[in-house]
């Protein structure tokens, strides 16, 4: 399969799979000027899957990265309404969205962390309505990844940058499963397969899981009465199966805000702002994280648990197969959407209203009563290794293994 169509197998993908663009539906393509090609390949995927129109949102991180190195403080402290109204407005109308991200990993590197605080306060406020949406599956949506030289050359920093580049589009065809004979069969199949571990887990009604390796994790995770277990392909509200980050290899649940006690280990360095974290541990006591280690990042890490009261609470616990597809690469993308999906995670910050039960009826009050955690943030952060253990405990106090030696155990 030659480079051209594996780009348009790609777009489709995004388009069927990922945001399953319904007929007469309208659709929102955003993505980076630099990608305007792809882009195009995308939109008039979306066409013939009988999108009534695309509306295209680009974007240009240099140039917002000149924004946060001249503009004033205050710039970054409000959202102009027009703008949030482009997206508050689509998500009202039930638009699917797609999201196509091409990020340098060091874009925001050495960037005013004041000027960061606002502006994500600032954003998380004024898309409120479109951030809910999507949190309560109301709409459909996806993100995808295609290269740039930035990015590639992180990953491959001993290439030349279009030899790297080319070496990151192969990796990522290869964990979007582009390689296969029918993309979009094979990626059906993985959601069922996906499915079929959720259901189990939806079964067994844990109330803890218990998470051990041989980093030092020793953690306790409390799952809150109610919680539901979901996989990367999941339903919106009107019932339409769509698949938010394309490549997942994840199930993920909500766990308490307040019954997660002990000590996690990340078994991966975390990308965050421009920065690396890595390792570095957290101590949990009753929900909350009271101290915290990193050998690199500290200060950034530090940043990140103080952004409010949520960010030192978790608010998702999903379990990822050491043998993932991806993690057999042994590649760190420095890219939460590819790393995430090389082992088990966990998140920092807001929980997913749609894995409890009744939870996207519920106030944020009301979700907070329940188990749930509310944060502008919501950072993951990789835990899984080779010799993970996680042991779930039911409502009898009886005891299953569901994973052994970092892969499931059922």
């Amino acid at each position: 399969m030659d480079f051209t169509r594996k780009l348009e197998n790609y777009a489709k993908l995004l388009v069927k799979i990922g945001a399953n663009v319904q007929p007469g539906q309208e659709v929102v393509l955003q993505c980076p000027v630099e990608k305007a090609d792809f882009a195009r390949l995308v939109t008039e995927q979306a066409y013939r899957a009988g999108a009534r129109e695309v509306v295209l949102h680009w974007r240009d991180e240099k140039s917002n990265r000149i924004r946060f190195d001249c503009a004033p403080l205050e710039v970054f402290e409000e959202v102009p309404g027009w703008r949030a109204e482009s997206l508050n407005y689509y998500a009202r109308r039930g638009a699917a969205f797609i999201n196509v991200i091409s990020e340098d990993p060091e874009i925001y590197k050495g960037v005013s962390p004041e000027k960061l605080l606002a502006n994500t306060k600032a954003t998380d406020k004024a898309f409120t309505e479109y951030y809910q949406r999507f949190d309560d599956g109301s709409n459909q949506w996806t993100i995808g990844a295609v290269p740039n030289c930035e990015w590639a050359r992180k990953v491959f920093p001993g290439c030349e940058g279009w030899v790297a580049e080319e070496k990151l589009w192969s990796l990522i065809f290869r964990t979007v499963r582009i390689d296969r004979e029918d993309p979009v069969a094979a990626w059906q199949e993985h959601c069922r397969q996906l499915a079929d571990r959720a259901a189990w887990l939806n079964s067994r009604k844990f109330r803890s899981l218990h998470y051990t390796n041989s980093l030092g994790t020793d953690l306790v995770i409390g799952l809150p009465e109610g919680h539901i277990w979901l996989s990367g392909a999941e339903r919106s509200r009107s019932g339409v199966l769509f698949v938010a980050n394309l490549p997942t290899e994840e199930v993920f649940t909500m766990p308490s805000n307040v019954q997660v006690n002990g000590r996690v280990v990340s078994a991966m360095p975390l990308s965050y702002q421009g920065a690396l974290i890595d390792r570095f541990s957290l101590t949990f006591e009753k929900g909350r994280v009271t101290s915290f280690e990193a050998a690199e990042g500290h200060a950034v890490l530090q940043r990140l648990l103080d952004t409010d009261e949520g960010s030192r609470r978790l608010g998702e616990v999903a379990l990822v197969p050491y043998h993932s597809p991806i993690s057999q690469e042994h590649i760190l993308f420095y890219n939460t959407l590819f790393d995430e999906n090389a082992s088990c995670h966990l998140a920092l910050g807001q929980s997913y209203p749609n894995t409890l039960e009744g939870g996207v009826d519920n106030t944020r009050e009301e979700l907070a009563q329940r188990g749930g955690n509310d944060s502008i943030n919501h950072v993951d952060f990789m835990v899984g290794t080779k010799d993970l253990r996680i042991t779930g405990v039911d409502g009898s106090g009886s005891e299953t293994v569901v994973f052994d030696n970092g892969d499931w155990a059922v």
